[in-house]
């Protein structure tokens, strides 16, 4: 299929790491119009009303996500804006903020923003195996944006579910413990509008049972924390 690219990256693929640097585009203009709706502001409220008088500026965070899912999944400037003056703020402390949550977008996503996690734990339960899925099924790479606008891939940091690895995030929701055709399944359910199924594997020890990966998975992996580039140490895996 054909892909949109969503970001420009000065460093790891996602619409997070844009540039710093704001750029004037129709969809992002500075001087654009922007603002809670009704139903936001009372939410906004209720937030801030969860702190201190004269500590509104402790909201900054929830109320950058909730101007996110208002804008459909992503901060304009304007948006950025609107919660520096809401919170009595000047805009670059927001701006600080927003710059520094990866959870916060500055470029627009799909309807289904994709996160895979390949930190070290996923990484050893093949998180590479949940990407190429991706990839094959998207026809898009890291970082990119379907033409219908409707997935978003991006690899991201530790999402702290490393007892059931490999994992991926998709909107709000966490998919474990996934096999390559779990992560088609997935991916095609959303695509024909339907709900998929949950993948996690309520463990009450962190070992998987099944034995489905093997001493050649295992000793793959651990040629890969040796080879170069890779700062893991090992000494003490058996």
């Amino acid at each position: 299929r054909e892909a949109v690219v969503s970001t420009q990256s000065t460093g790891g693929a996602g619409p997070h790491n844009a540039l710093l640097t704001h750029v004037e585009v129709d969809e992002n203009k500075a001087d654009m119009k922007w603002e809670f709706s009704e139903e936001n502001v009372a939410r906004a409220d209720g937030i801030i009303s969860n702190y201190p008088t004269g500590h509104q500026q402790a909201a900054a965070i929830p109320l950058l996500d909730l101007a996110q899912r208002q804008h459909g999944g992503w901060l304009p400037l304007a948006a950025m804006n609107y919660v520096a003056t809401y919170l009595d703020m000047a805009p670059m402390r927001i701006y600080e903020v927003a710059t520094f949550y990866t959870m916060f977008n500055r470029t627009p996503v799909g309807k289904y923003h994709v996160q895979i996690c390949t930190t070290t734990p996923c990484m050893l339960r093949d998180s590479d195996c949940v990407v190429k899925a991706c990839k094959e099924n998207l026809g898009i790479g890291l970082g990119e944006t379907t033409s219908d606008k409707m997935f978003t891939l991006c690899e991201v940091e530790c999402l702290g579910a490393c007892v059931n690895a490999p994992m991926m995030q998709i909107n709000d929701a966490y998919y474990e413990d996934l096999a390559e055709t779990d992560v088609h399944e997935i991916l095609d359910d959303l695509r024909s509008g339907k709900t998929p199924r949950s993948r996690k594997q309520d463990k009450p020890v962190c070992e998987r049972t099944d034995n489905r990966f093997n001493n050649s998975h295992i000793a793959t992996n651990r040629a890969r924390l040796r080879s170069p580039g890779r700062f893991v140490n090992i000494s003490n895996i058996s």
